[in-house]
């Protein structure tokens, strides 16, 4: 059975499926709620009653190399550990721990080797002050170290503790026996985990304890680390919303049927989802050790801790007043986010290390790690491709990608290749490689796939085969003047007839229709049945008599969406696709396919491209600095989104309300970029002025504005990832 994505995590393979599984199964029987309170009311520090049990799960070694005496599993291993330890709100001193050893570890001297075993095996614990106000002088070879540290977690329990000095102007990092420092407990917002005052008065610290490890890279590690946490946080705050939602009546219904309460559980959904992307590029990019992975640490610096905090407020606000007693857990994870965010500094300091990489032109790859398996049928498929870019002829190469199923490849053949998950992806890839054309489907692509499953012989013949060639241009006539997105309340009928139905009705935003020489169209063959029954699905001939297409003049000024008028039209019976009367389940295929193919990036509209083109070497305020270091930020989730994606499809995970998400984000990342870049231009953003590529900024400001309305607006496709994610009621209306 394929397995919701909701539900799993930062991982995406077998392997860390399983490991999320075994750490939520283990803060279920172990952290209980009685031991967090517990926590709450204590004054010490130390190790909590749990502490031995949770060492022996071997948890604190995942992430250290085996060289290092580690299990050698990476960073992105430590943060699916992480996510059902924050969700389990762990209040000991593991992750202090945990992101001390990984320091030491990116350090790789021979001192910082020899610590690790002991915070590896949890005889030692571990603690790193993020910031500070130590400063030290060298003398006869060693550092001298005066100051203090504020707000340092764990600090009063651990045995070694780091951080950042600064020594003739730069910034080293130090580590610190803690005999050799005044710890002191301070109120910490996070009444679960302590934090210390450090006070460092002459400590005298050996030049084998001045660590190598830069700055950046720490702050990377510990966005990953405490980002972890934070995402576990989400996780708890979004489904424990959610199931208040689902059961608090109010007025005589569920909450969660109210669309102000549903929209705001989606959201949370979508904030967990944007954060576990971009903690997963970060982990994988530290593990990889790629040159660009502190800027995909900072991307994740940025976006979570800020998340976390938003969906821990919604979460409080979900449940109203019993979320604001001290009783209900709700505020506990609100100061976890509130403290993590405060360790990785202020969001102004964040959005600029983002802005920086990108202005700098660094970019991220998106390449994706296919299993071994892709490079055993890579070399088949592109010798096949290279044939078919050799032909020199356009139409008959549009040929050769039809008849060998190339343009729809998960269709079964003989129209597409019958190509599992990874088999497209290798496919796209190789595609793109050979520099072949594919032919632009358009709507086509939605009319295959509901007529492959669900046509005659024929159909698929006449109307399938010409299709994936290029020859036919399709449009769809679904939406209606009065329905909009509700397809199920549509009005036009098709009345039997000898040999066929008599259709008559009106639709609405038909793109292409003035151009296309099919159309796929729903009608209400049995006004008697149910909405969603009584509905058939047709191909119509666009030449039909009886149909009239207006073009509708758009914000834009063109006219690419259409009014079609139908007059009594005769379609014949041999076009009905499906049965009679099951033309929901049909449409919904086609449906399916729009959704998944919209929530890409899509060219035509602003992207980071467009961003970076127009903001690099330009002199930017603080400000918009600030706007592209969050933009840039944005687009890097998207694009993550649509990665994780695809490798879970690989491992056979429903993707559905996951690429509702990325529709949802990439169409609002776009409308945001041409936004931001019209409104830098000032003047030049709203009239014609040379060498500002001021028209096409314009263009795509107005354009934009489409994206978040067609294929589903922003507020239905909310209702769909409140719903289907979440599990929230259905609005009163269309559960009635």
């Amino acid at each position: 059975m394929a397995r919701n994505s909701y539900e799993l995590g930062v991982g995406v393979s077998e392997d860390h499926l399983a490991l999320a599984d075994a750490v939520s199964g283990f803060v279920e029987r172990t952290i209980t709620s009685e031991s967090v309170r517990a926590a709450v009311e204590s004054t010490e520090n130390g190790k909590l009653p749990y502490w031995d049990a949770l060492v022996g799960q071997d948890l604190l070694s995942l992430h250290i190399a085996e060289e290092l005496g580690g299990q050698g599993a990476g960073l992105l291993t430590l943060a699916v550990a992480l996510e059902p330890l924050g969700r389990g709100l762990h209040t000991g001193p593991f992750v202090p721990t945990a992101l001390a050893s990984a320091v030491l570890a990116q350090d790789g001297g021979a001192w910082a080797r020899a610590q690790l075993p002991g915070l590896t095996d949890g005889s030692r614990t571990g603690a790193v002050a993020l910031s500070s106000a130590l400063t030290g002088v060298l003398r006869d070879g060693a550092l001298i170290v005066d100051g203090t540290a504020d707000g340092v977690p764990g600090a009063a329990s651990a045995d070694v503790l780091l951080a950042p000095v600064t020594v003739d102007g730069a910034q080293r990092w130090v580590a610190f026996d803690n005999v050799e420092l005044t710890v002191s407990r301070q109120d910490n917002i996070d009444v679960l985990r302590g934090a210390g005052h450090l006070q460092v008065d002459a400590v005298e610290v050996p030049a084998e304890r001045v660590l190598t490890v830069s700055s950046t890279r720490v702050r990377s590690v510990a966005a990953v680390v405490l980002g972890a946490e934070a995402v576990g946080v989400m996780s708890w705050c979004v489904s424990t919303a959610a199931e208040y939602a689902k059961t608090r009546v109010q007025f005589g219904r569920p909450i969660g049927q109210f669309q102000g309460v549903k929209h705001k559980c989606a959201h949370m959904g979508i904030a967990l989802e944007k954060a576990r992307a971009v903690l997963w590029d970060a982990a994988y990019a530290l593990d990889r050790d790629d040159d660009t992975a502190d800027y995909a640490a900072a991307i994740a610096a940025l976006i979570i801790p800020d998340a976390a905090v938003e969906v821990a407020q919604d979460c409080i606000q979900v449940h109203g007043g019993i979320g604001f007693t001290w009783e209900h857990d709700a505020h506990l994870y609100y100061r976890r986010a509130l403290a993590s965010r405060g360790q990785l500094g202020g969001r102004d300091e964040r959005a600029e290390a983002v802005a920086g990489y990108a202005l700098a032109g660094t970019t991220l790859s998106n390449e994706l790690e296919l299993p071994a398996e892709a490079e055993r049928i890579r070399a088949g498929i592109r010798a096949e491709l290279a044939e078919i870019a050799a032909i020199d002829d356009e139409d008959d190469q549009l040929v050769a990608l039809g008849d060998g199923g190339w343009n729809l490849p998960h269709l079964p053949r003989p129209y597409g290749r019958s190509a599992s998950p990874l088999e497209q992806v290798v496919i796209s890839q190789e595609i793109k490689a050979s520099g072949i054309a594919m032919p632009q489907l358009l709507m086509g692509t939605w009319a295959v796939g509901a007529i492959v499953p669900h046509g005659d012989e024929r159909q698929k013949r006449e109307l399938v085969v010409p299709t994936l060639r290029g020859e036919y241009v399709w449009c769809q006539l679904f939406s209606e003047p009065g329905a909009g997105s509700d397809l199920a309340s549509l009005t036009t009928k098709a009345v039997k007839v000898d040999g066929g139905w008599r259709v008559t009705g009106q639709k609405i935003w038909t793109t292409v229709a003035q151009f296309a020489q099919w159309a796929m169209l729903i009608a209400r063959t049995s006004p008697d049945k149910p909405k969603h029954e009584g509905i058939t699905y047709f191909v119509l001939d666009m030449s039909s008599p009886g149909i009239t297409v207006r073009p509708l003049r758009e914000m834009t000024g063109s006219a690419l969406f259409n009014e079609v008028f139908l007059d009594d039209v005769f379609i014949p019976d041999e076009n009905v696709v499906g049965a009679v009367d099951d033309g929901w389940h049909v449409a919904r295929t086609t449906l399916a396919g729009e959704r998944v193919a919209l929530s890409q990036k899509m060219e035509a509209y602003a992207t980071d491209t467009d961003l970076l083109r127009f903001a690099i070497g330009r002199d930017l305020s603080p400000v918009a600095r600030y706007r592209v270091g969050e933009l840039m930020a944005e687009s890097r989730a998207v694009d993550v989104i649509g990665s994780r994606v695809v490798l879970k499809q690989l491992s056979g995970i429903d993707v559905s309300t996951t690429s509702s998400v990325g529709k949802l984000l990439g169409m609002g990342l776009g409308q945001a970029i041409s936004e931001f870049i019209v409104a830098e231009l000032g003047v030049a953003g709203v009239v014609s002025v040379p060498g500002e590529r001021s028209d096409h900024a314009m263009e795509q400001l107005i354009a934009g504005r489409a994206t978040t309305i067609y294929g589903g607006t922003t507020e239905v496709q909310l209702n769909v990832i409140g719903e289907r994610m979440l599990g929230l009621p259905r609005d009163a209306a269309a559960s009635a």
